[in-house]
């Protein structure tokens, strides 16, 4: 039996927690296919839900929210195909109406606003922790740690300049307004999924070998 540190050593054949919770029913495409759209739609649904746990501060005109969190989880759990499809899928159904953005917004217009770049940033974010995930990296405190840093860095690094370009601020406004402010929120994020991630890989942890195994 393949050993813990055995799975994280062997990279990209690692399974996510949802390969190993909801394992792809072997050759049936069909299942497969129902499956995917299930995790995509489920994904989704958990970021439009985590968008409306939004305030505002006085420093700042982006909301705290809990939609980053909802984001890099999703993606961390699905991997990098299914996690950043559901991003687009949540995308999607905001451009088309849906009241899914933070504290309630829509419409293709938030796309061109100052959290546009934001929520773009989210298929790429998805797609960076969910590749990483699917190389074992959400398996240990320290390297979830890290995981939900680089996706955090990847949403600062495209959200900000839309920022400034928008609301036409300084670059060193923009840093400030856009990420700086939100350190403290988010490293609280990152310190919540460093401990949970973790554990529930233990909770699986003899189901996610035998995924390795097959």
């Amino acid at each position: 039996m393949t050993t813990q540190s055995g799975i994280l050593a062997r990279g990209p054949a690692a399974a996510t927690l949802a390969d190993v919770v909801i394992p792809a029913p072997g050759s049936d495409l069909a299942g497969k296919l129902l499956r995917a759209v299930v995790l995509v739609g489920a994904g989704a649904a958990l970021t439009a839900l985590s968008a409306q746990l939004s305030f505002t501060m006085p420093w700042t005109d982006v909301p705290y929210t809990g939609q980053t969190a909802a984001v890099l989880l999703v993606g961390t759990a699905l991997g990098w195909r299914l996690g950043a499809a559901s991003m687009l899928l949540y995308l999607l159904i905001g451009i088309a109406g849906g009241p899914v953005f933070s504290d309630g917004a829509r419409g293709i217009e938030q796309l061109f606003g100052f959290t546009g770049g934001y929520l773009v940033a989210f298929v790429l974010a998805a797609a960076l922790v969910g590749r990483l995930a699917e190389r074992g990296w959400d398996r240990s405190p320290a390297s979830t740690a890290a995981l939900m840093v680089f996706g955090n860095l990847l949403i600062y690094a495209i959200g900000v300049p839309v920022l400034a370009v928008v609301l036409q601020l300084t670059p060193a406004d923009a840093v400030w307004h856009g990420a700086l402010v939100f350190v403290p929120w988010d490293a609280f994020k990152v310190l919540v999924a460093a401990g949970l991630l973790p554990l529930a890989w233990r909770a699986v942890g003899r189901r996610g070998r035998a995924t390795d195994d097959v």
